[in-house]
C-alpha cells in the first residue's frame, strides 16, 4: 500500500521517521524499553501462538547469543528485566498521560474534597523531575492542595499561575472561574469583604459571558455565604442582588430547572427546607421540599446529594423528638452512601451520630465514632477544624458532667484559641461555656455571656432552635441563681414558640423548667401534671440529661404534695413512694451520662425521704452511696 506524501497518514509517517532520526541514543533506548513495557501484558498470548520463542524473544541479539535471563549484562541494559517492576520503573510517561492523571486528581479533590494523597504527591514530583512538559492543570492541583492544607500564600500564587497560563490560550472565557475560585479561597481564609467583592465581579462577568452554570453556582454560593455570615451581607442586601431569602431560593430553583442543573436544584430544595425549619414555619412544607429533593436524587442519579439529604432528614426528626429515627438516617448514610459522597458530608454525619450517642450516655462509643473518621480526609484544614471542634465539645460536656471543671477550662481555652473558628459550631461552644460558669456558680458571668449570645443571635436572625435554647438557658440561670420567678415569662414564651415551631425537645425542656419554677411557688400539683403529660414523649428523644431533669422535677412535685398531706396518711405514703420511683429513674439517667452532681443530689433527696419514712438503715445506705460517688469522682481526678 502506497501512502500519499500529502495525506494525513503519510504526513504522520514522515514526521515520525524524522523525529526517530533526530532521537539521541539514550532517548532511543528509552523508547524501546517503553515499547517492551507497553506490549508486555500480551506476552503470554504471543508465547502460546509461538511455542518456540524463548524468554528473550523481544531482543534478537540477546536471543542469538543465548544470554542468561538473570545475567548482569541483561540487568545493565534493561534495568532489571528479571524483576517484576524493573522496566516499569524506567517506563516513560507521556504529557497526555500526565494531563489525564492531573485531571483525575482534580476531580478526586473536588468531589470527595480531600487532598492529594502523600504517595501520589511523591509520584507527581518524580514525574516533574523527569523532564516532562507539565500541563498548566498542575498549577491548579497545587492550588487545591495548598488551599485544603491551609497554606494561603501558596494557594493564592498557584491560582494566579494557573489562570495566567490558561487565559493566554483561551482568552477571557475562563475569567469568571478564576474569580469564583478566588472568592471561595478568600472566604475560607476569613477575608470576607474581599470574597464578596470577587463574587460580585464573578456574577457580573458570568452574566456578560452568558455563562449560566457559573452564574447559578455563584448566586447559590452567595446565598449560602449569607446564611453563614449574615453580618457581612448588609451591603449586598441593600443593593438587592439576591432579594429576600425566599426570593433568592425561588430564583435559584427556576434557573436550575432552565439550565438542567439538577445538583443545584437538589441543593436549593434542601436549603429551602432548612430555611423553613430555621424560621419556625410549617414542618410539612419542609418535608415537602425534602421529598422533592429525594425524588430528584433518585430520578437524576445524583449520588453526591444523599449526604446533605440524609443529614437534613436526621436533623428534622431530631427536632421532632424522634431520636431513634435521627440515628437511623445517620447510620443508613454511613453504611450505604459514604463511599460515593463528599468527605464533608461523611464527617458531618459521623459527628452528628457521635453527639446522639453522647446524649444517650454512650461516651466511649461516641469517641470511637469520632475516631472512625478517615485520617486522609482530616488532612484538609477545614474538615480537621470541624472535627476537632466537635470532639472538643464532646469532651468538654463529659468533663462538665463529671464535675472536672479545670479540665473543662483547658478544653474551652483550646476551642476559643482556634485561629479560624467553625461558624456553625460557635453557638455550641458558647452554650457549653455558659454551662461551665453555671457549674462554678458564677451566675453573673453566665448571665453576661448569655445576654451577649442572645444579642448576637437576634442580630444574625439565627435559627429559632438556637434562640429558644438561649431563652430556656436564661430561665435555668435564674432558677439556679435563686430567683426562679424572673425566668417564668421567658420559659413560657419559649414553650409557646417551641410548640408553634414543632421543636418538641425544646418544648419538653421548657416545660421541665416551668415545672421547677412552679415548685418554687408551691404549685406542686400543677408541676406533676405538666411533667407527667410530656414525660412519655420526652423519653423518645433519647436524651438522658433531659429525662433526668424531668424525673427530678417530677420527684420534687410529688415530694411537695406529700408535704401538704397529713402526716401518716395514705396519700402522703403514696406521694413519697412516687417520689422515690422518680428519684430512682432520675439517678439512673444521671448515671448514664456520668453526671456526678446529679447523682449526688438524687441520693441526698432519697436519703431525706428515707429519714421521713422512719427507715434509718436505708437512709444511711443512701448517704454511704453518696459518699462513694464523691470518692470515686475524686479518685478519677
Amino acid at each position: 500500500m502506497l501512502l500519499s506524501r500529502n495525506s494525513p497518514l503519510g504526513a504522520f509517517v514522515r514526521r515520525s521517521q524524522l523525529e526517530f532520526t533526530r532521537l539521541q541514543f539514550h532517548d532511543g533506548t528509552s523508547l524501546w524499553k517503553s515499547l517492551i513495557v507497553y506490549r508486555r501484558p500480551t506476552l503470554p498470548a504471543w508465547n502460546r501462538r509461538n511455542p518456540g520463542a524463548g524468554p528473550l524473544s523481544f531482543d534478537t541479539n540477546l536471543q542469538a547469543e543465548s544470554f542468561d535471563t538473570h545475567g548482569t549484562l541483561l540487568d545493565l541494559i534493561y534495568g532489571g528485566l528479571s524483576s517484576k517492576t524493573g522496566l516499569l520503573k524506567d517506563g516513560n510517561t507521556s504529557t497526555d498521560d500526565m494531563e489525564k492523571l492531573l485531571d483525575y486528581q482534580v476531580s478526586r479533590m473536588q468531589r470527595p474534597g480531600n487532598r492529594v494523597p502523600q504517595a501520589m504527591q511523591s509520584q507527581l514530583r518524580a514525574m516533574v523531575r523527569s523532564g516532562l512538559t507539565i500541563p498548566s492543570v498542575a498549577s491548579y492541583v497545587q492550588f487545591l492542595d495548598a488551599w485544603k492544607s491551609g497554606d494561603y500564600p501558596s494557594s493564592f500564587d498557584s491560582l494566579h499561575r494557573y489562570f495566567d497560563y490558561t487565559m493566554q490560550s483561551r482568552d477571557r472565557s475562563l475569567y469568571q472561574y478564576a474569580l469564583l475560585n478566588l472568592a471561595i479561597l478568600q472566604a475560607d481564609f476569613g477575608c470576607f469583604s474581599e470574597a464578596i467583592t470577587a463574587m460580585q465581579e464573578t456574577i457580573a462577568t458570568a452574566r456578560e459571558n452568558h455563562d449560566m452554570p457559573c452564574l447559578n453556582y455563584s448566586l447559590s454560593w452567595l446565598y449560602q455565604f449569607g446564611r453563614t455570615h449574615p453580618e457581612e451581607m448588609a451591603e449586598i442586601q441593600k443593593k438587592g442582588v439576591l432579594g429576600s431569602e425566599k426570593e433568592a431560593l425561588s430564583f435559584l430553583k427556576a434557573k436550575a430547572k432552565e439550565s438542567n442543573m439538577w445538583t443545584l436544584l437538589s441543593t436549593t430544595l434542601l436549603s429551602e427546607a432548612k430555611l423553613i425549619l430555621s424560621n419556625g414555619d410549617n414542618v410539612y412544607q419542609a418535608f415537602e421540599s425534602i421529598t422533592k429533593a429525594s425524588h430528584l436524587n433518585v430520578t437524576k442519579n445524583i449520588t453526591e446529594g444523599y449526604g446533605g439529604l440524609m443529614l437534613m432528614q436526621s436533623s428534622i426528626f431530631d427536632r421532632l423528638g424522634v431520636g431513634c429515627q435521627a440515628w437511623n438516617y445517620c447510620e443508613l448514610f454511613l453504611q450505604c452512601y459514604a463511599g460515593q459522597s463528599p468527605s464533608e458530608d461523611v464527617i458531618q454525619t459521623q459527628c452528628r451520630s457521635a453527639h446522639i450517642l453522647a446524649r444517650k450516655g454512650w461516651w466511649e462509643e461516641a469517641i470511637s465514632r469520632m475516631d472512625e473518621v478517615d485520617q486522609e480526609a482530616l488532612r484538609t484544614l477545614r474538615y480537621q477544624q470541624f472535627w476537632t471542634t466537635n470532639l472538643g465539645i464532646l469532651k468538654l460536656r463529659r468533663h462538665l458532667h463529671k464535675d472536672e471543671l479545670d479540665a473543662g477550662d483547658q478544653i474551652l481555652a483550646q476551642l476559643r484559641a482556634a485561629p479560624a473558628g467553625v461558624p456553625e459550631l460557635q453557638f455550641d461552644v458558647s452554650v457549653v461555656e455558659i454551662y461551665l460558669q453555671m457549674r462554678r456558680a458564677d451566675y453573673t458571668q453566665a448571665l453576661s455571656l448569655l445576654e451577649r449570645l442572645m444579642t448576637e443571635l437576634d442580630q444574625q436572625e439565627a435559627d429559632i432552635f438556637q434562640r429558644l435554647k438561649a431563652m430556656i438557658l436564661k430561665a435555668r440561670v435564674y432558677l439556679q441563681a435563686g430567683v426562679p420567678q424572673k425566668g417564668f415569662s421567658v420559659a413560657i414564651r419559649a414553650a409557646s414558640l417551641a410548640h408553634k415551631a414543632r421543636l418538641l425537645p425544646v418544648l419538653w425542656e421548657a416545660v421541665g423548667t416551668i415545672g421547677k419554677i412552679l415548685i418554687s411557688v408551691k404549685e406542686f400539683e400543677a408541676t406533676v401534671k405538666l411533667v407527667e403529660s410530656v414525660l412519655p414523649q420526652a423519653l423518645e428523644c433519647e436524651d438522658c440529661d433531659l429525662a433526668a431533669h424531668l424525673f427530678s422535677g417530677l420527684a420534687d412535685g410529688h415530694m411537695g404534695m406529700a408535704g401538704q398531706a397529713k402526716r401518716g396518711s395514705l396519700r402522703r405514703k403514696e406521694k413519697l413512694t412516687k417520689a422515690l420511683e422518680a428519684l430512682d429513674c432520675a439517678f439512673e439517667e444521671f448515671s448514664r451520662i456520668e453526671d456526678i452532681r446529679g447523682q449526688c443530689e438524687m441520693m441526698a433527696k432519697k436519703a431525706t425521704i428515707m429519714h421521713l419514712n422512719g427507715d434509718p438503715v436505708l437512709a444511711n445506705d443512701c448517704a454511704a452511696k453518696y459518699l462513694d460517688i464523691k470518692k470515686a469522682a475524686k479518685a478519677q481526678d
